[in-house]
């Protein structure tokens, strides 16, 4: 498995590799080190093989050195691991999805090869730096995205958007199935730590992950800033970090509400993460509405269901495709006045509450892990049975079957 980024914080790779070393698998990864991270650590059937490349928030500038950079590193080293012993199948999980030509040897030999496309990378590119989608430089990415598609043979992403929207690019609807991101129930779950008891005068709103603009977490700040007056006990607990996070604590002074909005020490260990959860009153995922996230499922979203947490979610196609309507108090999004209406409805009914973490768990049972990890897994054992015949020099050339 290769994937440019660090294992330690890829949720998704972790529940994919721990899948498949439970069904049998030996698994290799091909990752990122970070500082102070071991080249190589193992730890019974699973391998972690990180390449000397650290990840560096930039500019385009960056992205590009570390794609191309990792692109290389991952290809010879896996060449070489492929020559001492050969490997059954290879998985790629992006962005970028230029990094499935990684294993181009392995497919030469005939190893059937699975690329995850856990984002619609030319849609992730024009939201980040805040270009359309007809740009040319995300024109090409989407000529790179079915181009990867078509070499890897078979390929797996997270939302039924998503998959239509690589479709509508060129890509072949029979090679693309559909594996909800959901969440670790051995690590979200909400009977191994107590909820804080009811407290009235303290209303805890609680979000994690990455701190991008994208995300939304001005509009949360704006929101607990409109009603700082009205619910004096409203809080906002901030888990995570990168590069939005300073604008976020410079609009939480400009707003003065900073003693409303606490903010974690960066990254904090997974158990710190949950007991914070399981305390907290109510979810928030106030993600942007944008081609890219009105498409995409935010984690967050299904670390709190598995909680049995409300969640204050933003109104995004897939979300509600998934889950419709009555599963969150939703509101529109980057609408900071429509998110503090919602909030006042959940601090003021909580029975409302309790309906949606019902309704919420109901509508998520077909989508839990458990379910989507045998999905997951009939995928590869049957690219695993069925093989996959070497290329052409014709194939080559083209990108592959």
């Amino acid at each position: 498995m290769i994937r440019q980024l660090y294992y330690d914080n890829d949720p998704l790779l972790r529940r994919e590799v721990a899948a498949l070393i439970d069904d049998g698998f030996a698994v290799d990864v091909l990752c990122m080190r970070g500082p102070g991270q071991a080249a190589v650590e193992r730890d019974g059937a699973l391998t972690i093989r990180r390449l000397p490349l650290a990840h560096v928030r930039g500019g385009i500038g960056r992205y590009l050195f570390e794609y191309a950079a990792f692109l290389v590193m991952a290809g010879l080293y896996l060449t070489v691991l492929h020559l001492r012993d050969a490997y059954d199948a290879v998985q790629v999980n992006t962005p970028p999805d230029s990094l499935v030509f990684a294993a181009l040897f392995p497919k030469l030999t005939g190893t059937p090869l699975l690329i995850h496309l856990a984002e619609p990378f030319p849609e992730f590119f024009a939201s980040k730096f805040k270009t359309t989608v007809d740009h040319p430089a995300v024109r090409l990415m989407g000529f790179i995205e079915r181009l990867a598609v078509r070499f890897a043979g078979h390929a797996i992403t997270c939302t039924a958007q998503m998959r239509d929207l690589f479709v509508k690019r060129g890509s072949d609807p029979l090679r693309i199935d559909v594996v909800l991101n959901s969440s670790d129930e051995r690590i979200f779950d909400p009977v191994r730590f107590a909820e804080a008891p009811r407290d009235d005068d303290r209303f805890v709103l609680i979000c994690h992950g990455t701190m991008e603009e994208r995300y939304g977490l001005d509009t949360a700040v704006e929101a607990v800033a409109l009603l700082r007056n009205e619910i004096p006990g409203l809080r906002l607990q901030l888990f995570g970090r990168g590069t939005f996070r300073p604008a976020i604590e410079r609009l939480a002074a400009d707003r003065g509400v900073s003693d409303r909005v606490e903010f974690s020490e960066g990254w904090v260990p997974l158990d710190d993460l949950v007991r914070a959860i399981a305390r907290a009153d109510v979810g928030v995922v106030a993600m942007k509405k944008d081609p890219f996230r009105d498409v995409t499922h935010c984690n967050k979203m299904f670390d709190f269901v598995a909680m049995r947490k409300p969640a204050l979610v933003s109104r995004t196609a897939a979300v509600e495709a998934y889950f419709g309507k009555d599963c969150f108090e939703m509101f529109e999004a980057g609408d900071a006045a429509d998110l503090a209406r919602a909030i006042r409805r959940l601090h003021e009914d909580p029975a409302r509450r309790e309906q949606l973490v019902l309704t919420a768990a109901l509508r998520n049972e077909e989508y839990r892990w458990p379910r989507q990890r045998e999905q997951y897994l009939r995928i590869v054992r049957g690219l695993q049975a069925r093989g996959a015949p070497p290329l052409t020099r014709q194939e080559v050339a083209v990108g592959g079957k």
